[in-house]
């Protein structure tokens, strides 16, 4: 595997699961940007009370760079397509798009640890609606999670990764 292959898609929809399960899978590293953000940085939480999203987006875009350098499965934050310098990073790597239907969502989301669901779904309905066409932007491929089990989608990936 040259390069990481990346995970985007909506919070709540299974990046850090599917890419821990894929990373195994294709015998690779795995990295989550926003574990790496709160080990370094704190929970993202209190980097968002203490920086605001500005803050946080910068922190998040230097730690997708770093990244993107390594080999391996990257799970990202449901946000790191809202940066356009992010968007253009990943441009010139592999990146599934995990999208969903979102009847599921509501039982995978604790609003406690996430900032922007205020909220709780309705947040989700609408943050998801306006990041839907910057997921499709960066994808090389989109694989919907709707309905699937764990082992489905990680295979899907596995063989689309594997046919390049």
């Amino acid at each position: 595997m040259k390069g990481p292959l990346v995970l985007v898609g909506p919070m709540g929809v299974g990046k850090t699961t599917v890419g821990k399960k894929l990373a195994k899978e294709l015998d690779t590293s795995f990295m989550d940007t926003d574990k790496i953000i709160a080990s370094e940085h704190g929970p993202i939480s209190a980097v968002f009370d203490r920086l605001g999203e500005s803050g946080f987006r910068e922190i998040e875009s230097s730690v997708l760079t770093r990244c993107l350098e390594e080999t391996g499965v990257v799970a990202t934050g449901g946000g790191v397509v809202t940066t356009e310098s992010n968007r253009k990073a990943l441009a010139s790597h592999s990146v599934i798009y995990l999208s969903t239907d979102g009847k599921h969502i509501a039982s995978r989301l604790s609003t406690r640890n996430r900032p922007l669901l205020s909220s709780g779904t309705d947040s989700w309905e609408s943050i998801y609606a306006s990041r839907k066409a910057l997921y499709k932007e960066v994808a090389t491929h989109e694989v919907d999670t709707s309905g699937k089990s764990l082992a489905a989608i990680v295979s899907e990936i596995s063989n689309l990764v594997r046919d390049k």
